[in-house]
Order: C-alpha cells, then structure tokens, then sequence
C-alpha cells in the first residue's frame, strides 16, 4: 500500500519552551486510511500538524508527504497535497458568500473560471450545502459552517486531509454529522485522513489510533486496542468510549466483564448473552 505521509525521527522545538514539543517522532500513514492522533492538551498533537504541511520547520528529521521530501523547495507543492481544516471555521472564511469563500483557495491556485465554478459546485454538493451557496457565512450555524470550511479544502481536491480539533466547538450532533461527512468524502475519494481529536467518538471511526503524551508516540494501534487502556486513559486526561465506562461500573458491582474492548452494540450483545444466561 503506498504511504501518504512518512514521519522519521521528527524533533521540534519552540524557541521559547523550555522542553521540546516533539520527541523522535516516527510514522507512516498510508494512502486512504484514517488515523486519528489524540492526546491531553499540550502534548504536541496540533504541531506534529503543523509539521507535516511546513507550517513549522522540524529541528531534525524528514517528512515525506505523497512521496515529496519536505524542504523549502517543495512546502508549496506539499501544501497542494494537503489540506487543514482547523478548531474555529470563523478563521478561515475569507469570502462574502459561501461560494465566494469555497473559490477563494482555487483563486489563490490559478484554477480557471469555468473549472472553479465547477468544482465549487460539486464540492458544496459534497458537504450538502449547494442551498446556501449565496449565504453570507456569519449567517450560519456551527455544523454548517464547518461544512463550508471542509468544502473549501475538498474543492482544491487534496489527497490527504487534516482536521485539527475540527469538531471541538460543535455539539454532539454537530460533530457527529462532520465525522458522517468526512467518512462519505474518504469513501468516495479514497481520502487519506489524519484527526486531530480529543473526541473520542471521533477516534473510534479511524482505522489506527495513535496516543500522544508530552511529545512522544506513548501508544498505537486500533481504537480497540487503545480504548482497552482505558483507566490509563484517564489517568492521562483523556476520556473513554461510554460503553468501556459502564463496562468498569458493571465490573465494580461484581459483574463479570470481558477485559477487551467491547463498542455499544458489542456490549449490548455481551449484556443480553450474560442475561439470558442468568
């Protein structure tokens, strides 16, 4: 399987931290997965982004993205492959009208008129915003406007997109509809997608899960396997999935619970089994 973004022994550093914020990082994405990196506040998740698109420069390391070598003579063409959706999307609107601002990067890009349009076009189609295409964006909700954010990265067709904190201002449902969204978008494009997160809901729809704590990879693998951690978890100032924590209350009241991971509708069977049994 082709690699997408290839991380060795990343080192990084900001000049007025008295610790270094990435420690010898190493790892491989590979094209249309989905890895979601999750981590307490401070642990060097949003950099580690950062250093992938050449936002910021590593101290020592490489970064390989779609087969390119990060340097000064190819963050522009690195940046084509990639592209960041961030926390607030009030920050990234630049355009008066929704389609305004979904054609503002393709400007940027040199795109020509009847090709922009276009992808304007499908690309609100994608996110299910064609309705609001002469919207002013301050005029929309939360959920909506994240939309448009993502349909401003899908028009300029990226292989790899990054979410940092995406869904973190919206409400449940606003953040379950985004994880929805991204996951048709992968599907249908064989997206590659790194998530930022500390939603766990979020991280549970990734293929590998990788655990950040104070700059250094702790842990990684499936979210099976992560969320199997889950008092260590805590202890780290992350939540759990809700099905892992009344499997520990359960366990508590003396009742018999698997140690692996088990997901809502695995611990619904699990409980209905040991029910029937009883």
């Amino acid at each position: 399987m082709a690699e997408a973004i290839t991380i060795d022994h990343l080192n990084f550093h900001y000049p007025d931290a008295d610790h270094p914020t990435l420690k010898d990082i190493s790892l491989t994405v590979n094209q249309g997965e989905w890895v979601a990196i999750i981590g307490h506040n401070g642990s060097g998740k949003s950099t580690l982004a950062k250093n992938i698109n050449g936002l910021l420069a590593p101290d020592s390391g490489t970064v390989v993205v779609g087969g390119l070598t990060l340097s000064e003579e190819t963050v522009w063409a690195i940046r084509a492959k990639v592209g960041i959706v961030f926390q607030n999307p009030d920050n990234q609107f630049v355009g008066a009208t929704v389609a305004d601002d979904v054609a503002f990067g393709l400007e940027n890009r040199g795109v020509p008129r009847p090709e922009m349009l276009v992808r304007v076009q499908d690309a609100l189609e994608a996110v299910g915003m064609s309705e609001f295409a002469t919207r002013e964006p301050a005029r929309l909700s939360g959920g909506q406007k994240q939309r448009v954010a993502i349909a401003g990265i899908v028009a300029q067709r990226p292989d790899i997109i990054i979410l940092d904190e995406a869904t973190s201002m919206l409400d449940p449902a606003g953040r379950a509809e985004i994880v929805a969204l991204i996951q048709k978008l992968r599907e249908a494009t064989n997206l590659t997608v790194l998530s930022i997160t500390h939603d766990i809901d979020e991280a549970a729809k990734a293929n590998r899960v990788i655990l950040l704590n104070d700059g250094e990879i702790k842990e990684t693998g499936t979210p099976a396997e992560i969320f199997a951690y889950g008092p260590e978890l805590i202890s780290l100032g992350l939540d759990v999935p809700y099905p892992e924590k009344l499997k520990a209350a359960l366990a508590a009241r003396g009742v018999a619970m698997p140690s692996h991971y088990l997901d809502e509708e695995g611990l619904v069977d699990y409980l209905w089994t040991l029910h029937s049994t009883m």
